[in-house]
């Protein structure tokens, strides 16, 4: 009786986690649980951090890990198709077929999405969850015919849906701000949890799954990250749908701004609106008087635009070219060949990583300047890796511009949010996310054109850099290769009114 009574107590004081026997197995697994649910537990409190769980910004970082882990997944899968080897065959017909189905199309499709935005008053939510189901029922349909010609255009339409999922994501984020962070600082935490959980951890999955179970389980496992997706993009907040007061942005820049006073930043009217709202309702034709009005964009965020655009090209170019490269050099360059590819590929995630971790924390006071900084790096990493052309510096070129992109990035946010008045941002966030996509998309389609020696590749992409750098350094002092860009504009700008609704005004 008394060795049962000690052995009773000896179990309870084990507790109730812990087996009744215990081997090594047995507790490096109760361990391995024990940390797992301790990282999930202090992912969620990042994520919940400052009130974003109140706003609703954590709903969308969830979506946006989606996003992530979909563009992962599906790289994964793709490593071994048709969808690489074509653009590293001898026939140039097939290279330039390859360029036509997979990024021409998107090209054409990517400029009409931010003036869409601009004219959408309901279902931005069900646009976010829409792409994401697209996503579905094309992951099934690769995972079925993953060896055959279909495959093109579903991985055109798995990318098209993408991009369009990131600037739907730009136009709806400056509605989810919690009330003790700023733009810079939520886009760079979307970032990081995107690259972190969505990228990392998803692409990781993927890849124990396409190693067990090949190219089509990994896509049956993209179309279960896609259907996430979209259930996670229905449940940000219903308060993202209003739209009203809102006015669009524009390029254009006359300096005659609207008889009305501009809205201040809180996206108040300001006091003599009231003297100017019976004339805008009818040169508005019946519609409000914010849709009679567009928000040119100023200086700052011009440059940024110009800048970041520059550096976009460069990030699109590395990740279609270094792919295609190691591929047509697997042969020479073997294990060794793939490990620099890995590194090229590890170095660029850090970058993007440490560039997003850094522009939460420096405090941005001349965010154009930053831009023309991070361009010249931009400019400088692939010119020495066109001079060198081995697969070590461009590794480091991946990092220093993966980096720059990321700063460049947070400094046009910043601008944005400086020099915009609140009812403009979600527009001026929609239209500059789809510049970048098209800079993406230019380098993207560089990399698949340009012959296999890095030195010629990494060449021809520096000057194109060059080309670049030397425009945003001509805008940033309001000069332009562009007449229509020339001239110095205001960093804060007045609304004018929309060049269709002044010769529809009697008086215009």
């Amino acid at each position: 009786m008394d060795h049962a009574r000690q052995d009773g107590a000896r179990g309870g004081r084990r507790g109730k986690g812990l087996p009744r026997k215990i081997t090594v197995t047995r507790v490096a697994a109760m361990r391995s649980r024990q940390l797992t649910a301790q990282g999930i537990a202090s992912v969620r409190r990042a994520a919940s951090a400052d009130g974003a769980d109140k706003s609703g910004l954590t709903a969308l970082i969830w979506a946006y890990m989606a996003n992530f882990a979909c563009d992962a997944a599906l790289t994964v899968a793709l490593a071994n198709t048709l969808f690489f080897s074509a653009a590293t065959g001898e026939s140039k017909t097939k290279v330039a077929l390859y360029l036509l189905v997979t990024l021409a199309p998107f090209a054409v499709i990517a400029p009409l999405i931010g003036p869409a935005l601009d004219r959408i008053q309901r279902g931005r939510r069900i646009a976010l969850a829409s792409s994401y189901g697209v996503r579905v029922v094309l992951a099934i349909i690769l995972a079925l015919n993953f060896d055959s010609w279909v495959l093109y255009p579903a991985a055109l339409g798995m990318l098209v849906m993408s991009k369009s999922f990131s600037v739907l994501k730009s136009a709806v984020t400056p509605r989810l701000l919690p009330p003790d962070m700023d733009l810079v600082r939520v886009n760079s935490r979307l970032q990081i949890f995107g690259l972190v959980g969505g990228t990392t951890v998803a692409g990781a999955i993927a890849g124990i799954v396409a190693f067990a179970a090949g190219s089509s389980g990994a896509l049956w496992l993209t179309a279960v990250f896609a259907l996430g997706g979209a259930y996670l993009s229905m449940r940000i907040p219903a308060w993202v749908e209003v739209t009203e007061g809102e006015i669009a942005t524009t390029f254009t820049y006359h300096g005659t701004p609207a008889p009305a006073a501009a809205p201040d930043v809180e996206g108040r009217p300001g006091s003599e609106a009231r003297e100017g709202s019976t004339r805008r309702r009818r040169l508005g034709r019946g519609r409000s008087a914010s849709s009679s009005l567009r928000q040119p964009l100023g200086h700052n965020i011009l440059t940024g635009l110009w800048g970041t655009g520059t550096i976009k090209v460069l990030i699109g170019f590395l990740f279609l070219y270094i792919p295609f490269v190691a591929k047509a050099h697997a042969d020479e360059e073997g294990l060794l060949g793939l490990i620099l590819t890995g590194m090229i590929a590890v170095a660029a995630g850090a970058g993007n990583v440490a560039g997003n971790a850094a522009g939460a924390r420096i405090t941005l006071r001349k965010p154009a300047t930053v831009v023309l900084w991070c361009t010249a790096a931009a400019f400088i990493a692939a010119a020495f890796a066109a001079g060198t052309h081995v697969l070590a510096t461009v590794a480091l070129a991946a990092l220093l511009g993966n980096i720059a992109s990321a700063l460049a990035k947070v400094s046009l946010d910043a601008a944005i949010q400086q020099d915009l008045p609140d009812r403009s941002r979600a527009s001026a966030f929609g239209r500059s996310e789809t510049i970048l996509q098209l800079s993406w998309v230019l380098g993207g389609a560089l990399g698949v054109l340009l012959p296999t020696d890095y030195w010629i590749g990494f060449t021809v992409i520096s000057c194109i850099l060059v080309v670049g750098l030397v425009q945003t350094v001509l805008i940033s002092q309001g000069r332009s290769v562009i007449p229509a860009f020339r001239g110095r504009r205001p960093d804060t700008v007045a609304p004018e009114i929309a060049a269709d609704a002044a010769r529809s005004s009697p008086t215009g």
